[in-house]
């Protein structure tokens, strides 16, 4: 067996694009919050794909639903309607309050449409291009050159100058710092309501407020990013709902699928009605396939009560956590919502994430150099999570 898994590795290597440095695992199939590889050895799963497998793994009505549109249809463009995106489309919206939504691939491909409805907003508004947009330092939004834009590391960007003109980094929490950056060029601030690669940082509700208030004044279209955050993971549909704010867009993907790759942007208000036939489009995006995946996930979410149970299980991964730092002289910082939490360390974690796969078969993942980030799927139980503090303890 495992010289089958080694000489699979092997030709991953010579054959995939090398932009990942992958574990030495093969994973072959998954059962609720379990992960199996491909020798049998069985792991608890605390990164969900990074957010993606809400429901958890082999989740038999999720499957049959996808089973019988895959004997239906799978696709047929966006020339025509399909009923799975109407259906999806208006859970979509019943859940989030929004008015109008694009269902993309991807989260950065939704981004990408956020951006745009932005500076057609502005266009439409001033009759010219050339408007500004501020976004956060330390944010993540995609890899793709728009997305990548927005992106506040420049660790990132770097390789890829030049990049969209225009973008400001405003700092994160900093209301002061974005008021600082609008100018009548600026159309739009952008940011994740809870930033995940950039440490597990939730806004505070004096920054999200001052924001919405700043673009309100400015005319400014407000994009909040839910790609990680949304979908149920801090114990609301989605984050920005605890604030009492609402944005004029917002983003959505990742655990919207439960694996089915599908993303979304959603706007309402003035910018609901911003975009014209032909601004924007996509061959895959809102296909009876994809949809079907995610108008399941919105049904079993409110059946199942899933918000609920988040917010149960965070408060309970919030205390084990709690008690977890305060006996660790090394974790240096506990934050977070539900179940997207993150623990900060004096030192670089990669080592305790790769001890915690390799030997104790817990599957976590880094928010940065230094801090774990704990996004497991939303179904998780008590036990599940004193298992995985069992495992956790002896990996750090």
């Amino acid at each position: 067996m495992a010289e089958e898994k080694n000489a699979a590795i092997r030709r991953a290597e010579e054959v995939l694009y090398k932009t990942y440095n992958r574990f030495p695992v093969i994973f072959d199939h998954g059962d609720g919050v379990y992960l199996y590889d491909s020798e049998g050895k069985e792991y608890l799963d605390f990164g969900a794909g990074i957010a993606v497998m809400g429901l958890g793994y082999n989740d038999p009505e999720y499957n049959m639903d996808l089973k019988q549109q895959m004997d239906k249809l799978l696709h047929c463009s966006n020339l025509f309607y399909n009923r799975p995106a109407i259906d999806g489309g208006e859970r979509l919206l019943k859940a989030s309050g929004m008015e109008k939504v694009f269902f993309t691939n991807s989260g950065t491909e939704a981004v990408e449409g956020a951006l745009k409805i932005a500076k057609r907003y502005a266009y439409n508004r001033d009759g010219h291009g050339g408007h500004e947009i501020i976004a956060m330092n330390h944010s993540f939004h995609g890899r793709s050159l728009g997305a990548l834009s927005v992106t506040g590391n420049d660790h990132y960007q770097e390789p890829f100058a030049p990049l969209l003109p225009g973008v400001k980094f405003a700092d994160f929490n900093d209301l002061e710092s974005v008021k600082a950056l609008i100018s009548d060029k600026t159309c739009a601030v952008i940011m994740e309501t809870i930033q995940g690669e950039g440490g597990i940082y939730p806004a505070t509700e004096e920054f999200l407020k001052g924001v919405r208030t700043l673009c309100d004044e400015h005319d400014m279209v407000l994009i909040l990013d839910e790609i990680q955050c949304g979908m149920g993971r801090s114990g609301s549909m989605f984050a920005w709902q605890e604030y009492g704010v609402r944005p004029d867009v917002m983003t959505v993907a990742k655990a919207l699928g439960n694996g089915v790759p599908i993303g979304a942007f959603l706007a309402c208000g003035k910018a609901a009605w911003a975009m014209k036939p032909g601004d924007h489009g996509t061959t895959y995006g809102g296909n009876p396939f994809v949809c079907a995946a995610a108008d399941t996930v919105l049904r079993l979410f409110e059946e199942r009560r899933i918000l609920e149970h988040v917010k149960s299980m965070g408060d309970y991964l919030w205390e084990k956590l709690e008690g977890f730092s305060r006996s660790h002289d090394c974790v240096t910082g506990h934050r977070g919502k539900g179940l997207i939490q993150g623990l900060e360390f004096d030192r670089p974690v990669g080592d305790v994430v790769k001890k915690a796969l390799l030997e104790e078969q817990l599957v976590l993942i880094s928010a940065g150099a230094n801090v774990i980030r704990f996004v497991p799927p939303l179904v998780i139980t008590q036990e599940h999570v004193d298992e995985m503090m069992k495992k956790m303890e002896a990996s750090v």
